[in-house]
């Protein structure tokens, strides 16, 4: 080979290198947002509540109706991408994402809120099993491949910590709809990008793509999990046993059918592989405590300790940190030492940081706060990343797409679970303290809803009145993080021991793949 031809192809390898490069940079960008979106709204709950004035269980579905979404439309979407192909549904979910943007932004009404939130969440469906399937055939390399999923799942699990901090920048100078109207520049530079960036990619021996499932695991998700919050809430009634009798119903029925289908949504035959389910079942709950964590966490140090948005958004920081420095690392490290080590410990970092929560109280120092929310950052960092290896891993390149989307619907369910049960933990031990005997009725309710209905009640009332009545309601509302942090820990941990079985024996791949 002549030294011409020697240079001309070293400088296409590079070139080649550089492309992927920036392809991953066009995905993380993706994923960061949809991240982002998951808790941005955390801090604008305070001004939200003020201007469209939600009941506390409004308020909860605009929380979580975004996630509730996304979890249940994942496995179909990452479907539909392996079928019509993972870069054309990436981008024209990432175009309907920022047009629903502005309808979130200039929402009128708590209902228009929670349906606007929802259709965000179809958007968002589109853009998370993509990102993760494309990166699966754009790094045939293992190595560069778990460095990619690194980055991406550093992106991921900082996302929803800088959401805090997005939003509270945003929030220092313009109106609660900002944190959405941000998303318009970024999807447009996505799709500019992408469309000459990204390569395609889908499975050529795809079947038909089965509607029937697509509306069984939307009705077994979302009523699960709707069941789970309302039973937090209000307890067991015979509505909430309705909804999960149907949700339960529709997700064991949606199982029976994939396995009768020749071309399923998902492949359940996956599940029985041991690692590919623990790495599922760390995978949910990472999330769990990260979203549980900083969604509550953003409310108490507005509303209990007084700091104004950017300040609260910045404390929450080192949740962000710590992800992103471990991300970058835990696939070298499960090399080194093994898959359920980097899991379990990154799950039990967690569970112990929420344990450190349960001895908060009002008047508690930051660095308290900030060291729990560092730990709880590199655990999500070390376990998100090494799980999504692992699935992706697990399956063949052509069905990248449902394998993707089994992990992020892992991640979404997670987010809402964490935001549905803990968030109803704390709400639940909230509604229970005494108003002032003084306080009207009709004041008194209004403060019972949430917190920020509290605050806002008490502007009506005389100043010493209003101080014992958001006095009392800060005290219940600390009560209650201190009880969901316990519980969160108590799952944590036991999630760390079962990683550690069931994750016995897994590697990461270390050969090129051919």
């Amino acid at each position: 080979m002549s030294r011409t031809e020697q240079l001309s192809r070293q400088t296409g390898v590079e070139a080649k290198s550089r492309g992927r490069w920036l392809a991953l940079s066009v995905l993380v960008l993706a994923v960061l947002l949809v991240a982002v979106d998951a808790t941005v709204l955390g801090l604008a709950t305070p001004s939200l509540s003020e201007d469209l004035k939600p009941s506390g269980t409004q308020l909860l579905w605009i929380g979580d109706i975004y996630s509730f979404v996304i979890a249940g439309l994942l496995v179909s979407m990452g479907s539909l991408g392996d079928r019509i192909g993972r870069k054309k549904l990436l981008l024209v979910g990432a175009t309907a994402f920022g047009a629903v943007s502005v309808l979130n932004a200039y929402a009128t009404s708590p209902e228009m809120m929670i349906v606007a939130r929802a259709l965000l969440g179809v958007a968002g469906a589109t853009l998370m099993p993509s990102t993760l399937a494309l990166i699966r055939n754009i790094f045939h390399d293992p190595k560069e491949r778990s460095l990619a999923i690194g980055i991406w799942g550093a992106t991921a699990s900082a996302g929803a910590a800088v959401g805090p901090v997005v939003g509270g920048a945003l929030l220092q100078h313009f109106w609660w709809g900002s944190v959405f109207l941000i998303n318009l520049p970024v999807m447009i530079a996505l799709v500019l990008v992408g469309i000459k960036l990204l390569p395609e990619s889908k499975n050529p021996v795809a079947g038909p793509w089965d509607l029937v499932s697509v509306g069984l695991s939307l009705v077994g998700v979302i009523g699960v999990v709707y069941a789970v919050k309302e039973a937090a809430t209000h307890g067991l009634t015979w509505e909430v046993a309705l909804t999960a009798l149907l949700g339960a119903s529709a997700l064991y029925t949606f199982v029976r059918r994939q396995f009768t289908l020749p071309s399923p949504l998902l492949d359940m035959r996956l599940f029985k592989h041991r690692g590919f389910s623990g790495a599922v079942l760390a995978d949910l709950l990472t999330v769990f405590g990260l979203s549980g964590l900083v969604f509550f966490l953003s409310q108490f140090l507005q509303l209990v300790q007084g700091r104004d948005p950017l300040e609260a958004g910045l404390a929450e920081l080192p949740a962000a940190i710590g992800a992103v420095a471990t991300g970058l690392v835990a696939g070298r490290y499960a090399r080194r030492y093994s898959v359920r080590t980097v899991v379990a410990g990154g799950l039990a970092a967690i569970g112990l940081a929420l344990g450190v929560l349960t001895v908060v109280h009002k008047e508690s120092g930051y660095p308290l706060l900030g060291a729990a929310l560092l730990v709880v950052g590199l655990g999500a960092g070390f376990s998100f990343t090494v799980t999504a290896d692992v699935i992706l891993s697990s399956v063949p390149k052509e069905q990248a797409g449902s394998a993707s989307a089994v992990s992020e619907t892992a991640y979404e369910l997670g987010a809402a679970l964490g935001i549905a049960l803990l968030g109803s933990i704390v709400t639940g031990v909230y509604q229970g303290f005494t108003a002032p005997a003084s306080v009207a009725a009709p004041v008194a309710d209004a403060a019972h809803e949430s917190l920020g209905g509290a605050v806002e009640a008490a502007k009506a009332l005389d100043p010493h009145t209003a101080g014992q009545m958001v006095g009392a309601a800060q005290e219940a509302f600390v009560d209650g993080l201190r009880l969901a942090s316990g519980v969160g820990a108590a799952v944590l941990l036991a999630t760390a021991a079962a990683a550690w079985f069931l994750l016995r024996g897994q590697k990461l791949q270390d050969g090129v793949e051919h």
